[in-house]
């Protein structure tokens, strides 16, 4: 079977540890898909592809590839929201409504917030998989921090002026040792290291995981998730989830089990303190937890998904 993966995206695909989200599943898709089909994982049209029958193109979030290329089946693997005047100015709209294609989402919020207006043939959700790295790295041995890192790794903005200014003026002045450890976000002339607040901007996966390991907890507010790798990558690593309980993140958290559920940014110091003054039993079973509930996001689970929809004629 003939199989295209595209990906419209201007990073390099060669270094996994190097990717962002859409672009590590589809290269750790792309990986295991070859083992089984004919299969090619490319960001740009080119005239090669373009002389191939494909029996089956999946594309991320780019419905505009179906136009250019002949394919039996047309799989629109939906990762975020698809506003409708962005559809349209990005010239994706006519491309939905006049191929006959079958949407992939990342998960069931995703599915309810997607307009029926969207005629598309058919409508599953497959949920993210954890990427290899996160799947197998060994869990961490859980002690007393002296210092207790706290970590924002969405790479979105929105909701994090709010986490700092909260930070500096309701969290730093409880003298906690606590750090605000910022990745994925680069500041310019902003110097937070007084309030215990550091940016690292974008880093490789795997030191991301290394960082985690060190951590006491993950701050992910939700605003506009639909699904959130990264909090299901932190709790693989043990690390509950501090969340307003948003989006996709309404289902993934589940209070004081893989996280901390709160209704307000400024009641974000409750958890905070929870944490740290949480025992070394009760540490361990709450790190145990987030790690097994991360672990129904196994590849192996996902992939018999994308194997059951690939076979299907």
């Amino acid at each position: 079977m003939k199989i295209l993966l595209f990906v419209s995206t201007k990073q390099r695909l060669e270094n996994p540890y190097n990717l962002g989200g859409i672009e590590i599943l589809n290269y750790e898709l792309f990986n295991y898909l070859k083992n089984k089909h004919e299969v090619v994982f490319s960001k740009k049209v080119s005239q090669k592809l373009v002389s191939i029958n494909w029996d089956i193109i999946i594309s991320s979030n780019d419905a505009r590839v179906f136009n250019k290329l002949k394919s039996k089946r047309k799989i629109l693997w939906l990762h975020n929201k698809l506003q409708i005047e962005k559809a349209l100015r990005k010239k994706q709209l006519l491309s939905i409504l006049f191929n006959k294609i079958e949407a992939v989402f990342v998960s069931d919020y995703l599915k309810k917030n997607t307009s029926i207006f969207y005629n598309f043939f058919k409508r599953e959700v497959i949920p993210n998989f954890l990427p290899s790295i996160f799947e197998y790295s060994k869990f961490p041995k859980i002690k007393q921090n002296n210092i207790n890192l706290f970590v924002w790794s969405v790479q979105r903005k929105k909701g994090l002026d709010e986490l700092i200014n909260v930070w500096k003026n309701k969290i730093y002045p409880l003298n906690l040792n606590c750090e605000l450890h910022i990745f994925g976000i680069s500041f310019k002339n902003k110097n937070f290291d007084k309030y215990k607040i550091f940016n690292h901007g974008k880093i490789p996966r795997n030191k991301l995981l290394n960082f985690y390991k060190k951590s006491v907890g993950m701050i992910c507010l939700g605003y506009d998730e639909t699904f959130c790798l990264n909090a299901i990558e932190a709790m693989k690593m043990g690390l509950p989830v501090i969340s307003l309980g948003k989006t996709a993140l309404k289902d993934i958290i589940k209070h004081k089990k893989n996280g901390y559920l709160i209704d307000k940014i400024d009641n974000i110091d409750k958890p905070i303190i929870d944490l740290v003054n949480l025992g070394m039993s009760k540490k361990k079973m709450l790190s145990k937890s987030c790690n097994k509930f991360a672990s129904n996001y196994n590849s192996k689970t996902i992939f018999q998904k994308w194997d059951k929809l690939i076979y299907l004629s």
